[in-house]
This record gives structure tokens, sequence and C-alpha cells, in this order.
């Protein structure tokens, strides 16, 4: 069997020079890539006690779904801000260049549930912590997050260094 980050393409100068992009959609599309990749974050859940599945879209429902699914939990999607049809709450978060939207349903999450938010990259950590901060505002406990693949030299890491974060792959640069 392949090493995980066998199935990842590596593509020089995307999208610009000097950085590598790490492009996944070489991994979902071989069989055995995939079924490893869910596997290998079941893996981390195993000891893991919790009540839902949270994934940004789109990559995050690609991978918390199959992990909800295989736990039998509930899957909660976070979207960008004027997906979701009833009542949400949302927070605004820091990019590169400029800011954003996440929103998720009101209702989705109870307070007291026990929950873990699956993606598939972790880079500077402001989208995941901007999730962290809509579970918890509706009183839920975040209580790990499962990354495919980290680019260490972001420092995601350091906005979430109050969870238990773990990645499949760690790639060492940006």
């Amino acid at each position: 069997m392949k090493k995980l980050e066998e199935y990842v393409r590596s593509i020089p100068d995307f999208p610009e020079p000097g950085i590598i992009f790490r492009d996944i959609t070489s991994l979902l599309q071989d069989a055995d890539g995939l079924h490893q990749t869910i596997d290998m974050l079941g893996d981390t859940l195993k000891d893991v006690d919790f009540d839902v599945v949270v994934g940004p879209e789109s990559r995050g429902f690609i991978f918390g779904v199959p992990v909800a699914y295989n736990f039998h939990k509930a899957f909660v999607p976070i979207r960008k801000k004027g997906k979701l049809p009833c009542e949400t709450v949302e927070v605004e978060y820091d990019l590169e260049y400029g800011s954003s939207v996440l929103e998720m349903h009101k209702d989705a999450i109870k307070p007291g549930q026990k929950v873990v938010i699956v993606d598939d990259l972790i880079a500077t950590g402001g989208t995941t912590e901007a999730i962290v901060k809509l579970v918890e505002s509706l009183g839920g406990q975040v209580v790990k997050i499962c990354f495919v693949m980290e680019l260490a030299g972001l420092k995601g890491r350091e906005k979430l260094k109050n969870y238990n974060v773990d990645s499949l792959i760690c790639y060492e640069g940006k």
C-alpha cells in the first residue's frame, strides 16, 4: 500500500511562483487513496467521544460526511454566507487579502454537544478558528480537529493551540 502523501500531487509555482500547491484531486480519484484517507481519519477518532461532525464547504464535506457515516454520527455543513435556507449564526474572519463570512444553521449544534471538525487542509488556521467560534457560540464543545494535510510553515496550529489537532500528512513548508 502506498503512503498517503504519494496520492497527493504537488504542483510547483501555483498559484504563484515559490508556492507548491498540494492537490488532493489525485487522492480523490484513486479508490485506494480515498479509502485509506477516510480510514486514517477514523483512526484519529477511535478513542474520541463525540456527537457530531462539522465540515466546511467544500472539501470538509468530502471528508467529513464519510467519517460521520462510519461513526453513525450527524454531519453539520458550514457554508459561505447566503447558502443556507434557515436561520443562521455567522462569523467573519480574515483571509490573506480581505475577509469572508461563514454560516451554519442556528439549530445545528445543541448546547453541550461534543463536536469534531474535519477538513482537508490547515494552512494559517483562520477558517478553522472561525468554525470553532461558530460551534462554541451555540454551546458546542470542540473535542477534536482533523485534517488530511497540514502546511506547518504557515503555523496554523498556533491559532488552535487549545484544541486537540491531528493531521494525516504534514508538509514542513508553505
